[in-house]
């Protein structure tokens, strides 16, 4: 017998890029010359504190935010175009709350479904897929304001998924939230990841990063250094302390003050 002929595999495609996007606000730089490229079936992290310009890049490459400077596509379209096809292929749950407050768990899903233009069978469909995923069924009934921390970003998620996109971007969807329910929710995103979803996902944590497939590490408004997990701790030359506290930013605070020690 021959030797054995390796099938050929199609290579991952981009699904977001960002090209040497700079903005600022009030001539005060938030990002300068980020790039950025995401493949299908992958979990990529933003890492950094406060005000490294996280949620101004997630703003530009979700359509909401005009960079002053390079381009931003998704699924090869500018997210900004007014015949973009971008909205109905992306997922977008932003740091701030998004819901409806006044209305409950169903009739925020009820909701977003119509804005999507869900057909009402295909819903239905899909909204039981969700609830049981987020473990949301017994509560359908409650007032969105009246969810813990955990169970409102967990509704925010499945309102985010109801058109099932091909991309997502979350913006920091854990703080604030209790370790169990940021243990499911980094269940449901491997889950996504999958299927093929690709995922683009903001946090200060860096247990969090560990579990990206690719990491960007950001601070100032730059990627001061990118790639696997692994890989950037062994590029890391300096002793790492994780430090807990009451009040994260008066931490930071505090340790950007001393002298001999680097933050991220």
């Amino acid at each position: 017998m021959g030797p054995k002929v390796a099938k050929n595999r199609t290579s991952p495609k981009t699904v977001m890029l960002a090209d040497g996007i700079s903005k600022h606000f009030r001539q005060i730089p938030a990002l300068s010359e980020v790039d950025l490229e995401i493949l299908e079936g992958e979990l990529v992290g933003l890492v950094g504190p406060d005000g490294a310009g996280k949620t101004t890049l997630m703003r530009i490459l979700a359509g909401l935010m005009k960079p002053d400077q390079g381009e931003a596509r998704v699924m090869g379209q500018d997210p900004m175009g007014k015949k973009s096809s971008v909205r109905t292929a992306m997922g977008y749950m932003p740091q701030a709350y998004s819901l409806y407050g006044d209305l409950s768990v169903d009739e925020n899903l009820s909701f977003f479904s119509r804005m999507f233009g869900i057909p009402k069978e295909e819903y239905s469909k899909r909204r039981k897929r969700l609830l049981e995923i987020t473990r949301l069924a017994e509560f359908t009934g409650r007032r969105a304001s009246e969810l813990s921390g955990g169970m409102y970003k967990k509704l925010a998620l499945a309102c985010s998924l109801l058109h099932r996109p091909r991309v997502l971007l979350l913006d920091e969807p854990t703080n604030g939230v209790d370790p169990v329910s940021r243990k499911e929710l980094w269940e449901l995103l491997r889950e996504f990841v999958s299927d093929g979803m690709a995922v683009l996902i903001s946090t200060a944590y860096m247990d969090e990063a560990a579990r990206c497939s690719k990491v960007n590490l950001m601070h100032h408004g730059k990627i001061i250094s990118r790639g696997r997990p692994a890989e950037l701790l062994k590029k890391f030359s300096h002793k790492a302390f994780v430090v807990l506290g009451a009040t994260r930013r008066r931490l930071e605070a505090i340790l950007e003050s001393t002298q001999g020690i680097v933050t991220l």
